[in-house]
């Protein structure tokens, strides 16, 4: 069984050093904001622009109105590095962010706004400042935490091109932990339980496939459903996932595949492929209709519908570009795409700034400051994106209902979502010109209703068991209802 309240959920991600720069209470220690680069520059691989955890807390009423009810962060705790992956203490929320205060007013203020908050678990690997690795540096081979990590030769050179330990992407800056060591193994689950003690709602596991242990992840399951068994387990598992999805490791994973095939499918011709090819979306292709409606039910059918129901389903993120530029500046598509991924199963995840449609390539682009200049929005996909978020909560349907094909021809695809005796028909236009629907209806609606698309309120009807007599514009989406 997976959480209940995920099948609910519109996860919004926060880049917590890029979002907004808050003023935490009187008397606490607050950095030299002279250290930062200016807000609206170009962000650096190493530089902060200071965006915090307060922040966060003051624009949680903007967030909760563009309708999402669910917050992942990029990691929060502290580290030398502005992204955070370079933990150095896993019990302290980094005081650049506000410190573990800010954290509990963060999930307190959250949860009195009906939202949930799910944190980023880094388990593979730590940053050199961390105590563990900064003792055994000090004391090689005498070091009690000498077996946390794999090292192949003393000294360590830390600070060397190649690292003489075992390191994420043999990078010296990120050791990897020795999971295999008992007392490791239970500082790191120790770090799980003890957040939870915070109130969040789960963990997002960051490269969860390189701790090849899946004892260590059925016993992380085990303590964390044992401090709550509704917190989400998520996995930053780009494909095939089988492995870590058989009920007793990971509640789901990100949905970077289905992204692709929407991307694929939605941007077409206009893809910046070049721009993807460097990035794990790497594989990204033009897709047609058939070709984009296998991909969805093949992702569908691989997993038990209760995981299906509770993927983090995600176009683009803090890893790779962003959709505004995937897709050239084509605000349509970028409308179309987004409103397609609120009609799938699983739970819609956006990006910080792309609902206002923020462009960035690579990193460190992709993690630009959220514009704040409403000047600079562009209002109608933000609009999209609160009409797709209130309609998929209006619908319980579109959050727990089946997936069933209608019809898939060139750039028009049409499916349905059915639960128990109700059932909607989404239609597909990604096309640059109008298409008139005539669709096979496969048994749904046999009796001749009247159907209405719920976002424009244009009719169609059934007739012969097909829906016909819609128009759709260009790029555009339908969800179509009948009447009582």
């Amino acid at each position: 069984m997976t959480p209940e309240w995920v099948k609910d959920a519109v996860f919004y991600q926060i880049f917590p050093d890029r979002f907004y720069r808050g003023l935490g209470p009187a008397g606490q220690p607050a950095p030299v904001q002279e250290a930062f680069e200016a807000w609206d520059a170009p962000p650096t691989l190493r530089g902060f622009k200071g965006g915090n955890l307060w922040g966060v807390i003051e624009k949680l009423d903007y967030i909760r109105e563009q309708g999402f009810n669910a917050l992942y962060f990029c990691p929060i705790f502290s580290s030398t590095a502005n992204h955070r992956y370079h933990t150095s203490d896993y019990f302290q929320v980094d005081p650049i962010l506000g410190g573990n205060l800010a954290l509990q007013r963060l999930v307190e203020e959250a949860h009195r706004r009906g939202m949930r908050v799910v944190l980023d678990g880094v388990f593979n690997h730590c940053g050199r400042a961390h105590f563990a690795f900064q003792h055994v540096m000090e004391n090689e081979a005498a070091s009690p935490y000498r077996d946390w990590f794999h090292v192949y030769k003393f000294p360590l050179n830390a600070y060397a091109k190649h690292a003489n330990y075992a390191a994420w992407w043999n990078n010296p800056e990120l050791p990897k932990f020795n999971t295999a060591n008992p007392e490791c193994r239970a500082y790191l689950l120790s770090v799980a339980e003890y957040w939870l003690q915070y109130g969040i709602d789960g963990w997002r596991l960051d490269v969860p496939n390189e701790i090849d242990d899946d004892e260590f992840w059925r016993e992380f399951r085990r303590r964390v459903k044992a401090q709550n068994p509704e917190a989400y387990i998520v996995g930053e598992i780009w494909d095939e996932a089988s492995r870590w999805l058989q009920g007793d490791q990971f509640d789901a994973v990100m949905n970077y595949p289905l992204g692709r095939a929407i991307l694929g499918f939605v941007g077409a011709e206009m893809l910046d492929k070049e721009l993807a090819a460097k990035s794990g979306l790497g594989r990204l292709e033009s897709l047609g209709a058939l070709a984009c409606h296998h991909r969805m039910e093949e992702l569908f059918r691989r997993y038990h519908w209760d995981i299906v129901t509770a993927q983090m389903n995600i176009m683009t993120s803090h890893d790779t570009p962003r959709i505004f530029s995937i897709l050239r500046g084509e605000l349509e598509r970028v409308k179309l795409a987004f409103a397609m991924l609120f009609t799938l199963p699983g739970a819609p995840t956006v990006y910080y700034g792309d609902e206002i449609g923020m462009a960035g390539g690579h990193d460190p682009d992709n993690r630009r400051g959220m514009i704040w200049d409403e000047t600079r929005w562009h209002l109608p996909l933000q609009q999209t994106i609160r009409q797709m978020s209130a309609l998929r909560q209006s619908l319980p349907v579109l959050r727990r209902g089946r997936y069933q094909y209608l019809y898939a021809q060139d750039a028009h695809l049409a499916f349905a979502r059915t639960l128990e005796s109700s059932s909607v028909v989404v239609t597909i236009n990604a096309s640059s010109e109008p298409w008139r629907i005539n669709i096979p209806l496969h048994g749904l609606w046999p009796r001749g209703e009247q159907a209405t698309d719920l976002l424009s309120g244009k009719s169609g009807r059934c007739v012969g068991g097909y829906l016909e007599d819609g128009v759709l514009e260009p790029f555009s989406l339908a969800v179509w209802q009948t009447l009582d």
